[in-house]
């Protein structure tokens, strides 16, 4: 059985957009803090894992759990998940007309091991004004999201461009989680 350590809507619907339908959803309790002691892909591959160990924890033998935490990098440094509107606005403020990178650590944990690697993806922000930040914080969708901005949604409208996967930004790197699961023992092309 997969089970996925995470309560975000948008990875349980990536999971089920591979074909995955059979899995559990058990999210982690585990709140690592960010490191900035290490490399951003080694901070969140890190965070992934703790996530992951917790879900683990209380795994049976043959389950694979998948964990993942996603950041916006701004010039080095993160940008988690707004606290309020005020801190959604500036975020997007410091994004607009500019180009940051959104890194997805992921881990999969099986009794094989554990496998955990990161993904990143770069984004490009058009010059956005006042009103259309306003506007977008207003719709409360920054609220839950790294970077104060969801890329599937209506954040789309903010985005001029990016260089790597798509899936990644949303918060699950598809392809790289199909390649750790079959390396896992888990082949998603024939659902064993």
């Amino acid at each position: 059985m997969i089970i996925l350590a995470s309560a975000s809507p948008r990875r349980r619907e990536l999971l089920e957009n591979m074909g995955l339908r059979d899995f559990l959803v058990r999210p982690s309790k585990h709140e690592e803090p960010y490191d900035a002691s290490l490399e951003p892909g080694a901070a969140v591959e890190k965070i992934a894992l703790m996530k992951g160990r917790d879900a683990a924890a209380s795994a049976g033998t043959g389950d694979i759990v998948v964990a993942a935490d996603t950041l916006v990098f701004l010039g080095g440094s993160p940008l988690g998940k707004p606290a309020g509107g005020d801190e959604a606005a500036r975020m997007l403020r410091s994004l607009s007309g500019r180009e940051h990178t959104v890194i997805t650590g992921l881990a999969v944990i099986s009794s094989s091991g554990e496998r955990v690697c990161h993904e990143s993806t770069r984004v490009r922000f058009r010059a956005l004004s006042d009103v259309e930040i306003d506007w977008y914080v207003k719709t409360g969708e920054p609220m839950d999201k790294a970077g104060a901005y969801g890329i599937q949604g209506l954040g789309s409208m903010l985005i001029e461009g990016i260089d790597g996967d798509y899936f990644n930004v949303v918060g699950l790197p598809v392809a790289r989680l199909a390649q750790e699961l079959c390396a896992a023992g888990y082949n998603v092309f024939s659902g064993r």
